[in-house]
């Protein structure tokens, strides 16, 4: 999965009119080409089991195993496109990036930060 340079023909938010269900693939996506799919599926539980107080509809995220594959699925909320950044996610997000760094250190989130969908999700909230 690569990332479109500014100016090709792109809005100006990368993520403007994709689904929230579309994000969070990308997220799991790139998560999982760096640490594989059982640390992703562990980590993106545990963030939204963290999360969940704060945005319920975490609590519709399904991520279990499948045989030897790791699938998800998410709230059906999520398939709708968004403006801006979906607020679960968000929350989502917040609990995750602590987590990656202190595992990781900043090697994970500059990898995450590659891909323009990805960048204004992992940006502190204001």
């Amino acid at each position: 999965m690569s990332s479109v340079p500014p100016g090709h023909g792109r809005p100006s938010d990368p993520a403007a009119g994709l689904s929230t269900a579309a994000l969070f693939t990308m997220l799991w996506e790139s998560l999982a080409d760096v640490l594989g799919t059982a640390a992703t599926a562990t980590l993106l539980k545990r963030a939204a089991r963290r999360a969940a107080a704060r945005s319920p509809e975490l609590a519709e995220l399904v991520i279990h195993r499948n045989g030897l594959l790791h699938v998800y699925t998410v709230p059906d909320a999520w398939n709708q496109n968004s403006e801006g950044a979906p607020p679960a996610l968000r929350e989502l997000v917040a609990e995750l990036r602590p987590i990656l760094t202190e595992m990781t250190g900043q090697v994970v989130i500059r990898h995450l930060e590659q891909f323009l969908e990805l960048r204004r999700l992992l940006a502190p909230q204001e």
